[in-house]
């Protein structure tokens, strides 16, 4: 094969990061077999779709909300769960389109995030030294189930594809409808503050459909009667998840005339551990006709970022490639000016979102790994302002969040801070993540409702929103939240 040559199984000839070494090489061709022959998950013309309106977020047309949970498991692949996650994104969404008055591009961390990276190929258990758990598509959370089993692609196979059938149901039901907004999540919500905001949203949006109605301009019929679904009840959502497990994402690669298609997912993206000019996983990502996600970190230098670009996109193709910040509180102010400035620099069309997640992450002294409101904050307050003293714009945000209650109807307890000012010693109350904390119900709409009002001012020409921490956590009812300690 040519140096240059690409084909679905050409990243085996580059050096793999974040490998997995299956026992049973027998059983994992016999597992890969299966994989290739079954149908795909998702559709090329899907992914164009998507691929389209990401060049329009990359002109300042649209917002990207990227969201959902840091790994998914097999358990987690409940009727109750999924119908949680697909109300909260459309919450948060509705309430930032409110604000900002642009149309939001909905891609979830759902259908496939069953896989994780890990800087340690084993960790101590009770005392025990056993394999890392790579998540519910390498092995199990249970240490004495640690052993790769090529059996559990196929599981992923198939919990994508449950999961999706579930929202492309919900979505063609009148699930997603602005005639019936207060459904999706606000029976969960316990935050008073965050309640009444979006109950005052919900009256206004009601008056502007009763207003549509009286003068004709909105003649829809509701779906359970016969109607269809419009522009009303219809929206786009995606699929995404970080491709991690090479096999697996060769396996459901598919050729078109127009070139091959990952059908795992509509968008994948490329981590902070598996980006290496050299690697596997960037010679994989270069041939896919799917827009893809590049994790972008304090240890990218400002040339690196430039050369990826390169080779993932050498025809600088709009819509193709979104950058994803992820440098914590205390080093955004260090890396994202430069990093900017080398994409301008090199005139490749990106886009730019912030994830506010990863790096602010910390372990309370309580044992549990948690993040902080007021830093989850304060990255996207920077990053804002960033992006406006460098000529660019952040294009939408990347957060992990959850609308998973336990069996009494409460949200997750996992990270600090918030409207309901969750504390250290809330934290062992509902913490259910077996990967990395996520934002609960009142904490994410938090997050929409200062971003919606951010975007409502600059719309409006006031100078105040995100560019002042104090103006934030005043909104949050006058009070920091609980985020600094």
């Amino acid at each position: 094969m040519a140096q240059n040559e690409w084909s679905p199984s050409s990243w085996k000839s580059k050096p793999v990061s974040q490998g997995v070494e299956y026992p049973d090489a027998e059983l994992l061709a016999k597992s890969l077999k299966k994989l290739s022959s079954l149908p795909p998950i998702v559709t090329p013309s899907e992914i164009d779709r998507l691929r389209y309106q990401l060049s329009q977020v990359q002109r300042g047309e649209a917002f990207l909300l990227h969201a959902g949970d840091c790994a998914e498991s097999f358990d987690a692949c409940t009727q109750e769960n999924i119908s949680a996650k697909i109300g909260l994104i459309l919450s948060f969404s509705l309430i930032l389109i409110w604000g900002a008055r642009v149309p939001v591009v909905r891609v979830g961390r759902i259908a496939g995030q069953y896989a994780k990276p890990r800087s340690s190929s084993h960790e101590t258990v009770d005392g025990k030294k056993v394999l890392s758990f790579r998540g519910d598509n390498v092995n199990g959370l249970d240490p004495n189930d640690r052993t790769p089993d090529p059996q559990r692609l196929l599981s992923a196979y198939y919990h994508s594809a449950t999961t999706l059938n579930h929202i492309r149901g919900l979505l063609t039901s009148g699930f997603a409808s602005l005639h019936r907004p207060a459904d999706w999540s606000l029976g969960h919500v316990r935050s008073a503050s965050v309640r009444k905001e979006f109950e005052s949203i919900v009256d206004g949006l009601s008056d502007a459909l009763d207003f549509s109605q009286t003068i004709g301009a909105d003649t829809s019929v509701p779906f359970e009667r016969g109607g269809t679904r419009g522009a009303l009840g219809e929206v786009d959502l995606y699929t995404s998840h970080e491709g991690l497990m090479l096999d697996y994402e060769e396996s459901l690669t598919r050729p078109t005339p127009t070139g091959h298609y990952n059908t795992s997912a509509h968008f994948l993206w490329v981590g902070d551990r598996t980006r290496q000019l050299n690697g596997a996983h960037i010679e994989y990502f270069r041939g896919i006709r799917n827009p893809i996600g590049i994790k972008v970190g304090p240890s990218m230098k400002d040339d690196e970022i430039t050369k990826l670009l390169d080779i993932v996109n050498p025809s600088k193709e709009p819509g193709r490639v979104t950058l994803i910040s992820r440098y914590g509180v205390d080093k955004v102010e260090l890396h994202l000016a430069g990093h900017i400035r080398a994409v301008q620099k090199s005139g490749h069309p990106v886009v730019w979102i912030c994830d506010p997640m990863h790096g602010n992450t910390l372990t309370a002294t309580s044992g549990y790994k948690t993040r902080h409101f007021g830093s989850i904050i304060g990255e996207i307050t920077s990053a804002l302002r960033i992006h406006t003293e460098n000529n660019s714009r952040l294009g939408g945000i990347s957060l992990e969040f959850t609308g998973e209650l336990n069996d009494e109807g409460f949200s997750v307890t996992e990270c600090l801070g918030g409207s309901m000012e969750l504390s250290e010693q809330q934290l062992g109350l509902r913490y259910q993540s077996f990967c990395d904390p996520r934002l609960n119900f009142e904490q994410s709409l938090d997050v929409a409702f200062l971003l919606s009002k951010h975007y409502k001012n600059a719309r409006r020409g006031r100078k105040t929103g995100l560019t002042d921490q104090d103006v934030l956590y005043s909104e949050l009812g006058g009070k920091r939240a609980a985020s600094q300690s």
